[in-house]
């Protein structure tokens, strides 16, 4: 059955969040609650932009867990030699004190969003120029189709010259690599993404979930691999950027509910979190934390009765 009018956000959260939230997509679905046909719109940020492709890429649930639970089998023969060499990057320490400092020096979330676009700008220089369509490449191998779907989704990323929300969707003239691959660009760590001459970086510097885009859906739900949460992660770490009034995730549920929608946001459990582990960009975390969120997913959907 299709349910009218209900916008799902799918939020950042590296290798662990992509997984744990198709967890809760299949969970849901083996509750009776299939959100992949139930989601009128489906809003995608950072590791939540390549999980709203497959959300959205007409593969059922069931399939799309048990794709993330089959690790990827390495052809025979093989020459491990052969295999692309690691995308260079900062340091992470190094990366997380860049980080501090911006969010420390914002005085607003404009400011933020500006220094991070002018902190992933500088640091191309650093990962070179093969950095950029290698990552292009191991994006457009983690999608499920290449094309966008018939069915609305957006992508957000941030205009790296300028600080500003971008979004994407099927009629932007962007292809679904190009906008995946700008909303997964962490500064200094991924280089900036190049769409028509403009340079993008990872919609979370803007929000995690961007759930804001929901706006006039009466009912909303936000699957937030990070929501509320402060530790176990390392200071510092993208998504735990300081979020400025306005750009945090309960300001942005508070003004839906106030428009009158009707708001779900799903966070990791007690389990999830432990499956998660403490390097969500680890992707030997995404098996726990796609079992962790299937489990939670069962018992998520009679939270959402009302859909």
């Amino acid at each position: 059955m299709i349910h009218k009018n209900l916008a799902l956000a799918l939020g950042g959260g590296g290798a662990a969040g992509n997984a744990w939230q198709i967890g809760i997509i299949a969970g849901l679905a083996e509750a009776g609650l299939d959100m992949t046909e139930a989601a009128d719109l489906v809003i995608g940020t950072s590791a939540g932009a390549t999980a709203a492709a497959h959300v959205r890429s007409g593969i059922p649930p069931a399939e799309l867990l048990a794709a993330v639970l089959s690790p990827p089998v390495q052809p025979v023969g093989q020459n491990r030699e052969r295999r692309p060499s690691p995308l260079p990057s900062l340091p992470m320490d190094t990366l997380f004190e860049r980080m501090r400092a911006i969010g420390a020096a914002a005085t607003s979330a404009a400011d933020l969003q500006r220094a991070m676009g002018a902190f992933g700008l500088e640091s191309d220089a650093t990962l070179g120029p093969a950095a950029a369509e290698q990552r292009r490449a191991l994006v457009a191998a983690r999608l499920p189709r290449p094309e966008w779907p018939e069915r609305p989704m957006i992508v957000v990323a941030v205009n790296a010259h300028t600080g500003q929300m971008a979004t994407f969707d099927r009629d932007s003239g962007v292809d679904l690599v190009d906008a995946v691959t700008a909303s997964t660009a962490l500064p200094g760590l991924l280089p900036t993404h190049n769409i028509n001459g403009t340079r993008y970086i990872n919609g979370g510097v803007r929000s995690p979930e961007n759930a804001d885009l929901a706006s006039g859906y009466a009912n909303v739900v936000v699957l937030s691999p990070f929501g509320g949460r402060t530790g176990p992660l390392p200071e510092g770490q993208f998504e735990g950027l300081r979020r400025l009034p306005g750009a945090d995730l309960d300001s942005q549920v508070e003004a839906l509910r106030n428009q009158g929608s009707r708001v779900e946001v799903i966070t990791p459990d007690a389990d999830s979190r432990v499956a998660m582990g403490t390097n969500q960009m680890d992707l030997a975390t995404r098996i726990p934390a796609a079992r962790a969120g299937f489990a939670q997913g069962k018992r998520e959907a009679t939270r959402l009765t009302f859909l």
